[in-house]
């Protein structure tokens, strides 16, 4: 028999880790009996009920296994070390403990993965969002996959249920900060799409605010495209070119009507000044971005520290 794991990330999901257990258990019942379950919930240090209520669920169903980290890693960290610890020939990357990506695709996740495919992805054709925001993930999306070597279908995210073997190829990148979504493209194999609706939440508050939505924004494309740092040389490029070009045609002007080199053109050295003072802060900090990054790898330090696991009978991968 078969096993297919469910990584669940979770922090302060009080109201929401028991619906997404039982709709998991649910689909495994009514559409996948030919199948063993894992579902794998990687709680990232809550500090309301989700604990206690994943520890009674875990009580009774052996299924379910539970990673305790030691503190708030995020939800990437917690969400990679969840996949790592997995052992179904298949895994489902990420099942949000809210719902918005619907469990009730694995059934078809599933079929076309025993079709041959290895990455099946959800595609999120529609947001339940306000404009404003799904404006902004779009051209974000567009940027990312517009500027990478690796050709992704915007909308993906980390809703995938990816075979064995990519899950052990991912192993091997040794990331601080790993961007499944894109990584499993760059392990490479058979993939295929799903659209679907991404539902609005139901039930409490998201905990990924704005602070962390940029800085995994800033982390993929870090991660997966050198377009910043392009960006930064061409940009340079135009505004020397440009400079040269201002400084010319004020000198000329000022040879030839003013007659003077200083008054005039006091106002404009004051705006190039500043104008040229903020882009060099902007270049400085994209390089510190990517000098971060490289400060983060080169240190190698674990993903997460975990404090507990229920329901593992072997100790963790390395």
């Amino acid at each position: 028999m078969k096993t297919i794991s469910i990584v669940t990330p979770c922090f302060n999901e009080e109201l929401n880790v028991r619906d997404c257990y039982e709709a998991v258990r649910r689909i495994f019942d009514d559409k996948l009996h030919g199948y063993q379950r894992e579902h794998i919930f990687c709680d990232n240090a809550s500090d309301d009920r989700t604990l206690e209520i994943l520890r009674d669920i875990a009580a009774t169903d052996k299924s379910v296994r539970i990673i305790i980290n030691a503190r708030n890693f995020g939800p990437l960290r917690n969400t990679f070390n969840g996949v790592m610890s997995s052992s179904g020939d298949a895994v489902l990357l990420f099942m949000p403990a809210d719902l918005q990506d619907p469990p009730e695709l694995i059934p078809d996740f599933v079929k076309l993965w025993e079709a041959g495919n290895e990455i099946v992805y959800g595609i999120r054709a529609v947001r339940e969002e306000g404009r404003l925001m799904r404006g902004f993930r779009g051209a974000y999306y567009r940027m990312l996959t517009r500027f990478s070597e690796i050709k992704v279908p915007p909308g993906v995210g980390d809703f995938q249920l990816v075979d064995r073997n990519v899950v052990e190829r991912m192993r091997r990148v040794r990331d601080g900060y790993p961007f499944m979504r894109m990584m499993t493209f760059e392990c490479g194999g058979r993939a295929v799409g799903v659209p679907y609706t991404w539902r609005a939440r139901k039930k409490g508050l998201s905990k990924n605010r704005a602070a962390a939505l940029i800085d995994q924004g800033i982390n993929g494309l870090v991660s997966f495209t050198s377009a910043p740092l392009r960006f930064g040389l061409y940009a340079g490029f135009v505004l020397s070119f440009a400079s040269i070009a201002y400084a010319v045609i004020n000198l000329l002007l000022g040879l030839l009507l003013y007659q003077r080199l200083a008054e005039p053109g006091i106002l404009t050295l004051i705006v190039a000044m500043f104008f040229f003072g903020g882009v060099q802060l902007f270049f400085m900090g994209m390089l510190g971005e990517y000098i971060l990054a490289i400060y983060g790898q080169v240190r190698e330090k674990p993903v997460v520290f975990e404090r507990e696991r229920v329901n593992f009978d072997e100790p963790p991968k390395t």
